[in-house]
């Protein structure tokens, strides 16, 4: 059965975006992209919330996308993708379907049909409840050296206890430390 990763860049006070959905503090440099691109042969899929879509829809599909990140831009662009929306009229980004259903219902069906690995690049709002429902097979979060004050917490509204195995861990050069984890009620 395929896999779901939750993949997300946090701070060390738990927040995942500014108060005001600002991310620029997150250490996107060579080695978090030789990750990212290491990662990428073992996906055939992006899930995404209506925000984070029409955020990395805006930003990959761009001309500076383009130039500055080539081989991201042309993965993220060629990828299928799903978006999550109730409120979203149309998905535009290239190789996008847009369910408007129950995404707990969507995701256990898109799970067992064959294929390579489905990732979530943030979509916290979406994570919740797949994490909810045991959906999420793995949690790689990737925690920033800032403490940021305010803003959205990660897993804002979990309604129980989780507890996780440690997979591994990588240090970035940079002070980014990724903790990849596995839900123990797998």
């Amino acid at each position: 059965m395929r896999k779901v990763i939750f993949q997300m860049l946090t701070t060390l006070d738990g927040f995942f975006e500014g108060k005001q959905r600002e991310i620029d503090w997150h250490v996107v440099d060579q080695e978090y992209n030789d990750y990212i691109w290491s990662i990428f042969p073992a996906l055939d899929m992006l899930l995404f919330g209506r925000v984070t879509y029409e955020m990395m829809a805006e930003f990959w599909s761009s001309a500076v996308a383009l130039e500055e990140d080539p081989v991201t831009a042309n993965w993220m662009n060629e990828l299928p993708k799903v978006v999550f929306s109730r409120t979203l009229r149309q998905a535009d980004w290239q190789n996008t379907r847009l369910i408007k259903t129950d995404p707990v219902a969507e995701v256990k069906r898109l799970k067992a049909l064959s294929g390579k690995d489905m990732a979530i690049l943030g979509s916290s709002d979406l994570a919740l409840p797949l994490l909810e429902a045991n959906l999420i097979d793995e949690y790689h979060l990737f925690v920033n050296p800032l403490l940021l004050g305010e803003g959205k917490r990660l897993f804002a509204g979990l309604s129980h206890r989780v507890h996780f195995k440690l997979l591994r861990t990588k240090v970035f050069a940079s002070g980014l430390v990724g903790l990849f984890y596995q839900p123990l009620t797998k």
